[in-house]
């Protein structure tokens, strides 16, 4: 007897959570899923390759990859009449794991589910070192199907094919976001919200998120002081936590101060433990803090 759970109600938000899963270093779903879960929300993996570790200054790391068994798992799923409340799209190992992303999306997204696409595909002007441009290609129409998007600065200059820089103004970055914005608009027929995490400041010792609402055409921003250190997992946990914050009802500003917040916490946490960097944060001893209900500072830019 075939089993389905199409007419199951709960009042838990169902989240596909499509990542990789790094034995070692705190990234993709070792963060997503505790941070969501600990948000209240159901997190179905779908796992695109198993890894030894992240790998940020790890040279040695073994990688399989999983696209066949993302291909079962998701026709499994299809016969289980799973249906989404969001669509949370993270490490790729191929372009034909793009596509099997925008069947999941197609087929078993609900009517009003949020796609967040988190385009990972490198950081400090370089790609990482298991994608190529050719899934640079595929990520920018993935995106451009998305509702939102989360790629650091290195991100945005590869998926607008412009050369990366150390600074940037404020009119800059408003027409990157823009730009990014109508990644795929023809196609899609709508327009994405786009958050820039890692942004360069003006501010020597601050860093930015950016944020541009879609909708509402407006530009938001979040400060943070410079930490002297950079973890692996930080782009993961940001995206997570505002997908959370977001299927919590916050405001697309709310939800981006609230996740950038949580970030600056744990990373400084972590700098004052003198933890080595390849570890991640220590995320751990900070999930609590996602429970908080302080008002957390944005601004127009």
């Amino acid at each position: 007897m075939k089993q389905s759970v199409k007419n199951i109600k709960t009042p838990i938000p169902r989240i596909a959570a499509v990542h990789d899963l790094s034995g070692y270093g705190r990234a993709s779903l070792t963060v997503a899923i505790p941070i969501l879960s600990s948000m209240g929300m159901q997190v179905c993996p779908l796992p695109t390759a198993v890894l030894s570790s992240q790998t940020a200054s790890i040279e040695d790391f073994s990688f399989f990859d999983l696209t066949a068994q993302m291909q079962e798992i998701l026709e499994n799923w299809e016969n289980l009449d799973l249906f989404f409340d969001a669509v949370y799209s993270g490490f790729l190992g191929s372009p034909l794991q793009v596509d099997i992303v925008e069947r999941l999306m197609d087929r078993l997204g609900k009517k009003e589910h949020i796609f967040l696409v988190d385009p990972v595909l490198g950081d400090d002007g370089k790609l990482y070192p298991t994608q190529t441009m050719e899934l640079v290609q595929s990520m920018r129409r993935l995106v451009g199907k998305a509702d939102i998007i989360t790629p650091n600065f290195t991100e945005v200059c590869f998926l607008l094919d412009m050369p990366y820089e150390e600074t940037i103004t404020a009119k800059q970055a408003k027409e990157y976001l823009k730009a990014l914005s109508h990644l795929g608009e023809k196609e899609s027929k709508k327009k994405k919200s786009v958050l820039i995490t890692s942004a360069p400041c003006e501010e020597e010792n601050s860093l930015r998120v950016l944020a541009y609402d879609a909708e509402n055409k407006r530009f938001w921003q979040t400060k943070s002081p410079k930490i002297p250190s950079a973890y692996p997992g930080t782009g993961d946990s940001f995206a997570s936590v505002f997908l959370g914050a977001l299927l919590q009802k916050d405001s697309l500003p709310m939800a981006m101060a609230r996740a950038a917040r949580f970030i600056y916490d744990v990373m400084l946490m972590t700098y004052g433990y003198g933890t080595p960097y390849i570890d991640g944060i220590m995320l751990e001893k900070a999930l609590p803090g996602l429970s908080r209900k302080d008002i957390f500072l944005f601004e127009d830019f």
